[in-house]
């Protein structure tokens, strides 16, 4: 059924190319999955404390630095670390999966394709079967889940179907 500005779907193209040329084109920091620095950064660790005799995990988990707290000292590991950058990461996926465009589908994609590697990766490499790691994991998997309900949600909205 066309009416007088073209078919449905000929409108819903249009209109997302017009979001595209708007917002300056497909930008790489809005496709890019950012839990996979935190996930690289882990792996950098892990295997350059495997590379040069560390005993597993220990450049993890040893403290970099202590802070001294009235409730007593707290020792910060690089895993703490990392966890606390995937958090940052994890909130800036958040706030982007509000969006809905051909860049939000396409980061949808690579996060599941990060999701689906820290997996494989955590069943299969002893240095990645570690509680730090699963974590990042589960911060993956919140990424895709809440990524594409939003996405979801938002069409519904945009279409008038809610």
């Amino acid at each position: 059924m066309t009416g007088p500005t073209g078919s449905g779907v000929a409108v819903g193209l249009a209109s997302s190319e017009a979001q595209v040329q708007q917002s300056g084109g497909l930008n790489v920091f809005t496709i890019f999955p950012k839990l996979l620095i935190p996930m690289a950064v882990y792996a950098l660790v892990a295997y350059s404390d495997a590379f040069f005799g560390g005993e597993g995990a220990s450049m993890l988990t040893n403290p970099l630095f202590t802070l001294g707290l009235p409730s007593g000292d707290w020792a910060v590991s690089a895993s703490d670390l990392i966890l606390t950058l995937a958090l940052v990461m994890l909130f800036i996926e958040m706030v982007g999966s509000a969006s809905s465009g051909t860049s939000s589908l396409l980061n949808h994609g690579l996060s599941m394709a990060t999701l689906l590697v820290g997996i494989l990766l955590f069943l299969l490499a002893p240095v990645f079967a570690t509680s730090t790691f699963f974590l990042l994991i589960v911060m993956s998997l919140l990424d895709v889940v809440a990524g594409f309900t939003v996405t979801a949600i938002s069409a519904r909205r945009d279409l008038g179907a809610g």
